[in-house]
C-alpha cells in the first residue's frame, strides 16, 4: 500500500474514465491526459484503464509500504525516490520504506503516476475516477493510503521499452473538427477561430477551459444539448470555453468546435498564460 504524507495541488486517483453513464447526468472524468496514462500502464504491463495517481503542476509526498514497480509519464515535475533522480516512462522498482517525492515543474502540466496492477480504491459505475458526489472525494488528503499490488523485482525484467512520443507537451496545435453549430458563424468568424491564437485563462480546470481572447458572438443560444470532453462553446460574451473530463453532459451554448482525442491531452497540459490555437481536420 502507499501513504499519501503530502497530497500536492492537486492530487486524485484516475484512470481512463466513466463511459455509458451520461445519460444520468454523469460526466466522464477519466485523466485529464490519457496518453500518457496508457503509457505509464503499458510499461508497467498493466491493463490501459488501470487506475493511476493524476497530479497537477506540483505532485504529492508518497511513502511505499510494499515491494512494487512505478512508472511515472506526461509533465516532467523532477521526481526522486529517497531524494535520487527517477526518470519519466520507465518502469522502477521500489521498496518497503521508500518514499517517492517530486521538485520543480520542468515541462508540461499534469503527471501520472502508474503501479503494478494500478491503484485498488473504490470502483464507482465501473470506473475508480474520483469525483464528487460519485465519489466520495475529488482530490487525495494527507495520511489517505491507498492499495496496491505487492511484487518481486524480478518482475522488472520482463518489461521492454517503448519509444514514448513527448513533443506534444510543448505543441500548441489543437486539431479540432466542426461543431454542430460551426457552420452558423460567418465565413469572416470561421476563419478568424481558426487563425487566432489564444491564452489560456485563469479560469481552467478539470471541467473547463476558458480562452482569454474575446471572440464575437452573434449566435442565438441552442436548445439544451449534447456536450461532450472537448466541446468548444461559444458564450454570449463572446468567451470560447473548452469542455473538459469533468464537464457536465448537456449545454445551452453553440458548439462551435470539437477537439480530438490527441488534442484534449495537448490542453491537459497546458496552464495560465500558454498560448493554443485550432487546426481543422476537415
Amino acid at each position: 500500500m502507499v501513504k499519501v504524507l503530502k497530497p500536492g495541488l492537486y492530487s486524485s486517483v484516475q484512470d481512463l474514465g466513466r463511459m455509458g453513464y451520461q445519460e444520468f447526468g454523469v460526466p466522464y472524468s477519466g485523466a485529464m491526459d490519457q496518453y500518457a496514462v496508457k503509457i505509464a500502464n503499458m510499461l508497467l504491463g498493466n491493463h490501459e484503464s488501470a487506475a493511476v495517481i493524476e497530479m497537477t503542476m506540483t505532485g504529492p509526498l508518497l511513502q511505499f509500504e510494499c515491494e512494487t514497480l512505478i512508472c511515472i509519464s506526461g509533465a516532467n515535475m523532477n521526481p526522486k525516490l529517497n531524494k535520487e533522480n527517477i526518470p519519466n516512462n520507465k518502469a522502477v522498482a521500489v521498496k518497503h520504506g521508500d518514499v517517492l517525492s517530486f521538485g520543480k515543474l520542468q515541462s508540461g502540466f499534469r503527471s501520472y503516476l502508474g503501479v503494478l496492477g494500478g491503484f485498488k480504491t473504490e470502483k464507482v459505475l465501473d470506473s475508480r475516477s474520483m469525483y464528487v458526489p460519485i465519489t466520495r472525494a475529488s482530490i487525495l488528503k494527507k495520511n489517505d493510503v491507498l492499495f496496491s499490488e505487492n511484487t518481486t523485482f524480478n518482475h522488472l525484467s520482463k518489461h521492454s521499452h517503448i519509444k514514448v512520443d513527448e513533443s506534444y507537451l510543448a505543441s500548441e496545435i489543437l486539431e479540432v473538427f466542426k461543431g454542430p453549430e460551426f457552420d452558423k458563424l460567418t465565413k469572416t468568424e470561421q476563419k478568424a477561430l481558426l487563425e487566432t491564437k489564444f491564452k489560456i485563462s485563469k479560469d481552467n480546470n478539470r471541467m473547463a477551459y476558458q480562452l482569454e481572447e474575446p471572440f464575437e458572438n452573434k449566435l442565438e443560444p441552442i436548445i439544451t444539448s449534447a456536450v461532450m470532453p472537448g466541446t468548444v462553446q461559444l458564450t454570449p460574451s463572446g468567451k470560447l470555453i473548452v469542455l473538459m473530463r469533468d464537464c457536465q453532459t448537456t449545454g445551452g451554448y453553440p458548439r462551435v468546435l470539437q477537439l480530438s482525442d490527441s488534442a484534449l491531452n495537448v490542453l491537459a497540459q497546458k496552464f495560465t498564460g500558454q498560448s493554443v490555437r485550432f487546426k481543422n481536420l476537415l
